[in-house]
């Protein structure tokens, strides 16, 4: 698991092939708005984010972000026990400059 900056983020998600980015906060929060081709897994609903992360293939890179960082990065700590390579957005959605579009959700 690594926390990366805004500036680090925009530039993984790009070069990393296999980049599968995650929005962590509930159905209210997306309804703000999301990272585009972000998959929406609320970590508030436990068992639901556990089924759903068990669903995943664990070869990709998957960036993580919620409002301010601190859920995506007790997510990105679970994922990365269970195998998988994560990255955490360093302050989240608050701190967040890049595109936002409106969530399917």
């Amino acid at each position: 698991m690594k926390n990366i900056s805004k500036e680090d983020w925009k530039k993984l998600i790009v070069e990393k092939k296999n980049a599968v980015i995650i929005d962590v906060r509930t159905p209210d929060e997306w309804a703000e708005g999301i990272q585009p081709n972000a998959v929406q897994i609320d970590f508030n609903s436990l068992v639901s984010f556990l089924e759903e992360v068990d669903k995943l293939e664990r070869s990709n890179a998957y960036f993580l972000y919620c409002r301010s960082g601190n859920r995506s990065a007790q997510a990105c700590m679970y994922m990365h026990e269970q195998g998988f390579k994560t990255y955490n957005l360093i302050g989240g959605m608050s701190s967040w400059d890049g595109e936002i579009v409106m969530s399917n959700a």
